[in-house]
């Protein structure tokens, strides 16, 4: 779940407000987006793939909210690692992270075949 916004770090280009398909944060002009809406979220991690300037922390829980300063957030070492190891923007190119979404049509079409099986009744 999105728990903090690194307001030093962000630029405001609202990126990952354009990006969160669950309408997580609000922008405000002049500033960085705030987490208005922290219950809805997903932790599809849309919004840190989006954020060129690393200026967010997700926890992986998607179910209960762990608040965390900033400081212990960069401490465990995860702001823009998923962005890194997705091998997003910046990172694309780097065989240690190679960038694989393109493979998520290929599970979308098994998921939608196996449900249409279910559906059949045939599984």
């Amino acid at each position: 779940m999105l728990e903090l916004i690194l307001a030093d770090r962000c630029t405001g280009c609202d990126a990952c407000v354009a990006a969160c398909p669950t309408n997580v944060l609000d922008a405000v002009p002049g500033g960085p987006p705030v987490i208005a809406r922290q219950s809805d979220c997903q932790t599809c991690f849309l919004c840190e793939l989006y954020c060129k300037a690393d200026a967010l922390y997700v926890d992986p829980d998607v179910n209960t909210a762990h608040p965390i300063t900033p400081e212990a957030a960069l401490a465990t070492g995860t702001v823009g690692r998923y962005r890194r190891e997705s091998g997003w923007d910046e990172h694309a190119g780097d065989p240690r992270h190679a960038n694989e979404h393109w493979r998520m049509g290929e599970m979308f079409g098994i998921a939608a075949r196996l449900a249409a099986e279910a559906r059949a009744g045939l599984s």
